[in-house]
C-alpha cells in the first residue's frame, strides 16, 4: 500500500485587506486541478496551496488575478 504525500506550494499575494479579499484567492485557487486545500492568512498574504500534484506558480497565479490580485 502507498501513501501519497501532498504537494505544498507557499506563495505571497498582493493588495488583500479584507475577509472577502481571502475568501475570493481561496475560491479561485481551489479550483486548480489537483488542489486539496488552500489556507490565506491575510496579515502576511501568505497563501499555501497542498495539492495532489505539483502546482506551477503560473497555475497559482493565474487563479489569484482571476480574483482580482498580484503575487510579490
Amino acid at each position: 500500500m502507498s501513501v501519497e504525500t501532498p504537494f505544498r506550494t507557499t506563495v505571497t499575494v498582493v493588495g488583500m485587506t479584507c475577509g472577502h479579499c481571502t475568501s475570493s484567492v481561496q475560491e479561485e485557487v481551489g479550483e486548480v486541478a489537483g488542489v486539496r486545500s488552500v489556507e490565506v492568512d491575510l496579515a502576511s498574504g501568505a497563501v499555501t496551496v497542498t495539492a495532489d500534484r505539483e502546482i506551477g506558480r503560473a497555475e497559482i497565479e493565474a487563479a489569484v488575478v482571476e480574483a482580482g490580485y498580484s503575487l510579490a
